[in-house]
């Protein structure tokens, strides 16, 4: 367990600090609560996060604690070097809340898991990624707009003819988005581009949050 008094990997702005002690006040603090904030995956071009109070004690032994103010700071290990020089602010806009300002981004594999680093690698600039490329943008795209949907070539296997695609909009998290890849998307790849022999959906549907068809509970 990393213990700092100087802690340069998150700072609170006293809007923040202030609004994170009032919260503390509200709960039972007889354990030592502290305000844990760590990574938990992707959104869109940026990081997710997850922001709790929970017990100091029960930080693990790598983790990093570090003191702002009269607030204490648990960061999981995993979320150290990607946190590291935030600042967690408060903001009045849309009712007001706390908004964590990270100098960090994702890698474009952090960004797309499901895509081999190798193949990211490649770039879109090869001749049969170009024209897939197109053929979302001029015949995939349209049609799903309808339904606030879209669809991108995140990355082309020119190799093994395998296309990497993300949607996005109303297509993510959509109970019906396999049916749309299966029977629109890549039907419309595959007979634009025969030589495709496939096509995988690396969209996080997970994080999705205003899918058009909402998924029965």
């Amino acid at each position: 367990m990393t213990t700092v008094e100087t802690f340069d990997i998150l700072t609170l702005t006293d809007e923040a600090r202030d609004v994170v002690m009032d919260a503390l006040s509200n709960e039972d603090n007889s354990g030592g609560l502290a305000l844990w904030v760590e990574v938990t995956g992707t959104r869109g071009p940026g990081y997710a996060y997850d922001l709790y109070f929970s017990d100091r004690a029960d930080a693990p032994e790598d983790a990093a604690i570090g003191v702002d103010g009269d607030v204490t700071i648990v960061i999981p290990v995993n979320s150290v070097e990607r946190l590291r020089g935030s600042r967690l602010e408060f903001a009045s806009d849309g009712g007001g809340g706390l908004v964590l300002v990270n100098p960090n981004v994702p890698t474009p594999e952090e960004v797309n898991p499901g895509v081999p680093a190798e193949i990211l690698a490649l770039g879109l600039e090869g001749p049969m990624a170009v024209f897939a490329v197109t053929v979302l943008e001029e015949q995939v795209n349209p049609s799903i707009a309808s339904h606030g949907g879209h669809c991108d070539l995140v990355a082309l296997d020119e190799e093994n003819k395998v296309a990497y695609v993300k949607l996005s909009g109303g297509c993510q998290g959509c109970a019906m988005s396999r049916m749309t890849l299966t029977q629109g998307i890549e039907t419309t790849l595959r007979e634009a581009i025969p030589a495709l022999t496939g096509v995988i959906d690396v969209t996080d549907h997970a994080s999705g949050v205003n899918p058009f068809y909402a998924k029965e509970q």
